[in-house]
């Protein structure tokens, strides 16, 4: 059954409550890269063509949930916001998330007008179901249940209907992205997807449930124990599965390849080795790499060959894998990618992740379905000013993996149904 989303309500002269994902990195104060605000954008403007008067809410960092803490403040958000939207400026919440001035300002809110509140981090209840998995039962305390409760009626107050906008967070769940929705639907209000989540649904759902084929996955990262549920999730639906990064050493070194002094995961061996079995010829590993003796201070060297030297540590793809899974990814009509193929973050580890990423642009020109699963990935393509030729660049990394797997995600689940 399909989630309802922002089309189908009437939003007029209603206070809205979204939760948006502006979770983004500042420097000097500002914002220093506004990618997730923007992404927020359609979803704000079209509430408030509609005629709506809107209360945001974010989070952003880890704060320690005991209060206002100034560098993790959503006031340089705001800013931004402001400067984007080009119209009123943004009302800026108080530091008591939630609190009487938060009614108060919430409640003489005109139609057209945005409130940010302030971090709801900075608010123990936000993230308290974390905290249960540490409680011996891993159920909430009492207490723990009472801030949960308080945090969530003090932001029901705030608004009449509830869009969740923020699929970055949705594989948590938090107030301000379950409890709430539910308070809000609990006296008669809408619960509903913004335009983004909405995206991230269609084209997540899409491209693992109806894939055009070939359907080829791209894997990378630190570790496989990480990556092991969607690769098994993955093995009945794809027609490959290509595996680069630090994960790839753990599963060569299942098929006996030798791997130097590469990141291994030793607990996880014999298990690649039985999925390795059962994949068959699915799963695509490097045939050659590039490494170094020092990740501080070695110099980085081309390993023609499937096994790398002792001493060494493989820290990217090779240019015979490079090749190879560039062509499986030129046959492609379906290609999810998550996680890098090496240590893309210094350059002379980067071009397995910059090349993996020209090919799927270059697939997507060519009518391929590309969707780049949050994280590393999006920031990869990103920089490359490769993440206009995808279909779609997920604002979600957790998330993504979340959902790729198949696993329960209750604040989408808790929305509205058609």
């Amino acid at each position: 059954m399909a989630t309802k989303t922002i089309a189908d309500i009437d939003v007029r002269g209603k206070k809205v409550v979204v939760r948006v994902d502006f979770n983004v990195p500042l420097a000097d104060g500002k914002v220093s890269n506004d990618r997730r605000i923007v992404m927020a954008l359609p979803t704000i403007r079209q509430l408030l063509d509609k005629g709506a008067a809107l209360v945001l809410i974010s989070h952003l960092g880890r704060p320690s949930g005991k209060g206002f803490e100034p560098k993790f403040s959503l006031k340089p958000v705001a800013d931004k916001l402001t400067e984007l939207l080009g119209t009123k400026p943004v009302k800026m919440g108080d530091k008591d998330v939630g609190g009487p001035a938060d009614q108060k300002t919430a409640a003489a809110l005109k139609a057209g007008e945005v409130l940010l509140l302030e971090n709801v981090r900075f608010n123990a209840g936000e993230d308290i179901s974390d905290k249960a998995r540490q409680n011996p039962d891993g159920k909430l305390t009492a207490e723990q249940q009472a801030v949960q409760q308080d945090l969530t009626d003090r932001l029901a107050k705030l608004g009449d209907v509830y869009v969740n906008d923020a699929f970055g967070t949705c594989h948590r769940k938090h107030v301000s992205m379950y409890g709430l929705a539910k308070a809000i639907q609990a006296k008669g209000g809408a619960a509903v997807a913004g335009l983004l989540v909405e995206k991230e649904i269609k084209y997540l759902h899409d491209a693992v449930d109806t894939p055009r084929r070939p359907f080829v996955a791209i894997l990378g990262g630190a570790k496989v124990s990480d990556k092991i549920k969607l690769i098994s999730a993955l093995l009945g639906k794809v027609d490959k599965v290509l595996i680069g990064g630090a994960m790839a050493y753990t599963l060569l070194k299942a098929k006996g390849v030798k791997v130097g002094k590469s990141l291994v995961e030793a607990d996880q061996v014999a298990p690649m080795t039985k999925l390795l079995a059962e994949a068959k010829d699915k799963i695509v590993l490097p045939v050659d790499h590039v490494a170094t003796d020092n990740f501080e201070s070695g110099k980085p060297q081309s390993i023609a060959d499937v096994n790398i030297p002792d001493g060494l540590m493989g820290m990217d793809i090779g240019a015979k894998t490079i090749a190879a899974f560039g062509r499986e990814i030129a046959k492609a009509k379906t290609i999810i990618w998550n996680g890098p193929m090496g240590v893309f973050e210094k350059p002379a580890y980067a071009a397995g992740t910059q090349a993996i990423a020209q090919a799927t642009a270059d697939a997507t020109g060519k009518g391929a379905v590309s969707v780049i699963g949050g994280g590393d990935s999006a920031a990869a393509v990103e920089e490359m000013g490769l993440d206009e030729k995808m279909t779609h660049v997920s604002t979600g990394g957790g998330a993504s993996l979340t959902y790729l797997e198949g696993k329960a995600m209750p604040p989408l689940e808790v929305l509205d149904k058609k």
